[in-house]
């Protein structure tokens, strides 16, 4: 008797999963640079964006000095403190509307579809804004020192140092929140809430510990705060002091802290 056989089945081949590319974790030199080369190419494309981060300060210096024209002391008093918070200004402006014009019109997130980490993206930006802060100081802080008088008592290198943090500051505030705007217009928003209670309270106006306590509190923490003490102390002291190597520490490591909240709002959402 012939025994019976069932159907016999062809096995089928197992699909081959290929995996994704490992995303890179490490900060790496070469990708940065061109982040930073692609982020500058694109600005060169924009002269009036130039003339804001380049001029701008220049001119707010210039009109001022001839507003205080018959009180040079004055313009002595103010004028240093302006220098480092103008670049803040100008570059959290910039710096927030072009990334945010990055974000909506998808270029991150095919940014982040490669094989490129948050943190070569957010250097690579912080680079190329950086550049621009360097000319943008070293412009402002000679215009302010050798062409309109400001009498400084320390090292004018000092003053371009701070104004350079400064610079850099309002870059990474720029970069985190662009994260939270949905248009342009709502990160020129973010600058009454961001920027102008730190204008108020920085000094500028009045003496901090004049304030009421609890503005005194809050100005305290408030990274701006230690930008102008930073000036104040160039402009007072002939050596470097170490509560301007405190102010300096401060505003660097509030910038460095932003820009590690900015590389947290990135998302890949491509797989």
């Amino acid at each position: 008797m012939t025994p019976t056989t069932g159907p016999t089945t062809t096995p089928t081949a197992t699909p081959t999963i290929t995996p994704a590319p490992p995303r890179p974790r490490a900060l790496n030199p070469s990708r940065t640079t061109a982040t930073a080369t692609r982020v500058l190419r694109q600005l060169t494309h924009d002269p009036r964006t130039i003339a804001l981060l380049i001029l701008i300060p220049c001119v707010m210096l210039f009109l001022l000095r001839y507003v205080f024209d018959g009180s040079p002391r004055t313009f002595d008093s103010i004028g240093a403190s302006l220098l480092g918070i103008f670049p803040l200004i100008t570059m959290f402006l910039v710096t927030s509307i072009a990334t945010l014009r990055e974000r909506t019109s998808g270029t991150l997130e095919r940014l982040l579809a490669m094989p490129l980490g948050k943190a070569d993206l957010i250097a690579g930006y912080a680079l190329a804004f950086g550049t621009l802060a360097i000319i943008q100081s070293a412009l402002a802080t000679g215009l302010a020192v050798w062409f309109l008088g400001l009498d400084v008592t320390g090292s004018a290198w000092l003053l371009l140092l701070v104004a350079l943090l400064d610079a850099l500051l309002g870059t990474a505030l720029g970069l985190f929140v662009s994260a939270f705007a949905a248009s342009e217009f709502q990160a020129v928003q973010f600058m009454p809430a961001v920027i102008f209670p730190q204008l108020l309270l920085c000094g500028l106006f009045t003496p901090r510990d004049n304030m009421h306590p609890a503005l005194e509190a809050l100005s305290d923490v408030l990274p701006m705060s230690y930008a102008v003490d930073g000036m104040n102390e160039v402009l007072h002291h002939t050596d470097m002091t170490a509560t301007f190597v405190r102010d300096i520490l401060v505003v660097a490591g509030c910038a460095l802290l932003v820009l590690t909240l900015g590389a947290a709002t990135l998302r890949r959402r491509t797989a």
